[in-house]
């Protein structure tokens, strides 16, 4: 257990889609697990903000809802203007958010303070030094990239970075972010499961689920509540042998179902066990989400993901990040993805090649980020950016 004096470290998250509180959740559970001694708190932005639920009572939803609605669907405009409309009502109600945030840690006390969220850093940082003078600010991207402006990184705010990529650190740099507060990962924070072997009887458990071990497997996902593009997807690799994740989109699900198949499929609603299914895939498809590209590619998967102009502004550099690094296949839609999948399939063993060049190890990198910030709150910053091999 914890000692009372230990060090208070809050992992501030939001329920933003799941990838937010995914990588609080995955945080967390290193750290209880590498520093058992210290107090780590995950905490719910909107939470903190409305600690009465005051919001929830007077609308029947929550503040989330409004905030995945607008920028997930874009109400009336399109993605970016929606993004940068809420943008526009956070920096309106930045003193109330200040306060109520403040409010908030001169009451709980936190030693440390790590947001996994964009766009309320500025107040968040804002609140922290307010209540907890001298307590380290950081920022931990859930993204490759920042897509500024105001969105990750915030120009002369008491901010600490973890960057996952060399275009984020730059996009840091360029900002006037001090290399003294800026930290370079090895990619992601992914759940620890993802670092599991390859099972050594794959063959047995493809066949136990009617699979054949003898084709590729695909494995199809779009989030907790998948999306209707994974039913073209279906009907556009019929002869693919694939694994769907539907998320709790039973509707979904039976859609696939009932769709004609030439070669084995697997049709999943919601499961905790991702990981032992992206280990039985062969490749990946989906949107090009940080989070799931991230674990794809920890399972040694390369990906095929689709970019257009419905894919989310702050998701787009992800796709140029595929290329670069060559672990993958980008596609502009979904009706002609079978196109798409004969490229992957036709380079499957040069794209696994470099995938197994990624060694991701963010999630444990970060326990020594922490530790780190927490041991020098009374010493001089150094002058380099921190990077890990």
């Amino acid at each position: 257990m914890p000692h009372p004096q230990s060090p208070v470290v809050d992992l501030v998250y939001f329920n933003a889609g799941g990838g937010h509180r995914a990588s609080a959740q995955a945080l967390q559970a290193v750290l209880n697990e590498r520093r058992p001694h210290w107090r780590v708190r995950a905490v719910n932005l909107f939470e903190m903000l409305d600690p009465q639920g005051s919001f929830r009572r007077a609308t029947g939803f929550a503040p989330e809802d409004v905030y995945n609605h607008r920028l997930k669907r874009g109400w009336t405009l399109g993605l970016a203007q929606e993004l940068k409309l809420l943008q526009g009502m956070i920096r309106l109600a930045h003193p109330s958010l200040v306060r109520s945030l403040a409010q908030h840690w001169e009451t709980t006390a936190p030693d440390l303070v790590v947001s996994l969220i964009p766009n309320f850093n500025r107040a968040l940082a804002q609140g922290v030094a307010t209540a907890r003078p001298g307590v380290p600010f950081v920022t931990v991207l859930t993204d490759l990239a920042d897509h500024p402006p105001n969105f990750w990184i915030e120009p002369g705010a008491d901010q600490h970075l973890v960057c996952a990529t060399a275009k984020a650190l730059g996009q840091a740099r360029s900002m006037g972010v001090p290399d003294a507060r800026i930290h370079l990962s090895s990619g992601m924070i992914i759940r620890p499961e993802f670092y599991g072997a390859r099972m050594p009887d794959r063959d047995a458990e493809l066949r136990r689920l009617g699979l054949d071990p003898a084709r590729p497997t695909g494995i199809v996902m779009f989030g907790g509540q998948g999306s209707r593009a994974m039913a073209t997807i279906a009907r556009r690799l019929a002869q693919v042998q694939l694994i769907f994740i539907c998320g709790h989109n039973a509707a979904l699900a039976r859609r696939i179902e009932a769709l004609p198949a030439g070669a084995p499929r697997l049709v999943l609603g919601f499961t905790p066990d991702v990981a032992h299914y992206m280990r039985l895939a062969d490749f990946f498809v989906g949107k090009p989400g940080p989070g799931s590209v991230s674990e794809a590619l920890r399972c040694g998967l390369p990906v095929l993901v689709v970019r257009n102009a419905w894919t989310m502004p702050q998701e787009r550099y992800n796709a140029d990040w595929i290329l670069e690094q060559r672990v993958g296949v980008v596609h502009d839609r979904y009706r002609s993805i079978d196109l798409a999948a004969l490229r992957l399939l036709a380079q499957l063993d040069d794209l696994r090649r470099n995938v197994r060049r990624l060694d991701n190890r963010a999630v444990f990198e970060m326990v020594e980020i922490l530790a780190r910030l927490l041991d020098r709150r009374a010493t001089p910053e150094r002058s380099q950016a921190v990077e890990f091999a």
